[in-house]
């Protein structure tokens, strides 16, 4: 079975906000901080009050902007051991 159709039979991906893919998924989950106090984390494992504190202030230009942006909603819906187990089953 091809990546694409694997993704998109992943059940986790029916409770994700609509403008998220599999592919996106899947990198989103392994996409590491590029700068700052937490330089090399998944954002995944970064804590919640950051991403708010982001929110607030305004989230950086480009593609890093928009995958904070993603795994805000994802945090504030309390979806993170769905994008955990997509790290988990889909190595990067």
């Amino acid at each position: 079975m091809g990546l694409r159709k694997k993704i998109t039979n992943y059940h986790y991906l029916d409770f994700i906000p609509m403008e998220l893919d599999g592919l996106a998924l899947i990198e989103l989950a392994h996409y590491k901080m590029p700068f700052g106090k937490y330089k090399n984390q998944y954002l995944l494992d970064i804590p919640e009050h950051y991403y708010i504190w982001y929110r607030q202030k305004g989230f950086p230009e480009g593609k890093l902007g928009r995958m904070m942006t993603q795994m805000y909603d994802i945090k504030v819906n309390g979806l993170e051991e769905l994008i955990y187990n997509i790290r988990r089953d889909f190595k990067k």
